[in-house]
């Protein structure tokens, strides 16, 4: 295998996820509810309206995370009977994705990529994105966004625009992310070489295989250069 390109996810990946963000909501609606609830509980719920409406936004069907938040935040706070106003407790999740947190080892990664086309593929919205990593001063050669395509990951849309916007092979590009779902299985299923990048330690399951699972970016970056040396076979 020879890499040409690198495709890498955002959230979780390069910047931190909203995992600190999302309790913080549910507190809210849990302090602000009419009957008895445990902030998990309402995690959880939140959780499942999202994903339900989610796998089902692609296409003529397809809503912006933003859209996705809103609607699913909203049924959340019905279901538990809170006076929470949608609208201004999710502000925080998307004070958030404008201005994450920055994992300690993403510059040292991305100044190793030089000679690569390294390009960000992400599920959240592209004036988001584009706004944390301006916040940052990421450079990448192009992010490309479910907004691009109208389709999220792991469905193969953005995966497939990427390899052709670039005239790129499966075979020419390692892509690199958190989700086991998203990021391994999507790419994967394209025969693209994939990283997990298992930076919170979680269990493996059989949802998708990796090529290489890491807990950090340094990791990763021993990996390409494995790769490239030919002690490394994919």
């Amino acid at each position: 295998m020879s890499i040409k390109a690198i495709f890498l996810d955002f959230y979780g990946t390069l910047v931190h996820e909203d995992d600190d963000i999302i309790p913080l909501i549910c507190k809210e609606i849990q302090e602000n509810s009419v009957e008895e609830c445990e902030v998990s509980d309402i995690g959880k719920y939140w959780w499942k309206m999202f994903s339900s409406m989610f796998k089902n936004s692609y296409g003529k069907t397809f809503k912006s995370q933003r859209e996705l938040g809103i609607l699913s935040l909203y049924e959340t706070i019905s279901k538990y009977s809170s006076t929470c106003d949608v609208n201004e407790i999710i502000q925080k999740q998307f004070d958030h994705w404008i201005k994450p947190k920055i994992f300690s080892d993403t510059f040292p990664f991305l100044e190793s990529l030089q000679g690569y086309e390294v390009y960000i593929l992400s599920n959240i919205d592209t004036a988001d994105v584009k706004a944390a990593i301006a916040y940052h001063g990421i450079k990448v050669n192009e992010i490309i966004t479910s907004e691009d395509v109208k389709s999220y990951k792991p469905r193969p849309e953005l995966f497939i625009e990427a390899l052709e916007r670039h005239n790129l092979s499966p075979k020419e590009v390692l892509h690199i992310g958190d989700s086991l779902i998203s990021d391994v299985g999507g790419a994967g299923n394209l025969g693209i070489a994939t990283v997990w990048l298992n930076r919170l330690n979680k269990i493996k399951t059989d949802i998708a295989e990796p090529n290489f699972i890491c807990r950090d970016l340094k990791e990763v970056r021993d990996i390409i250069s494995g790769i490239e040396e030919g002690s490394i076979i994919v």
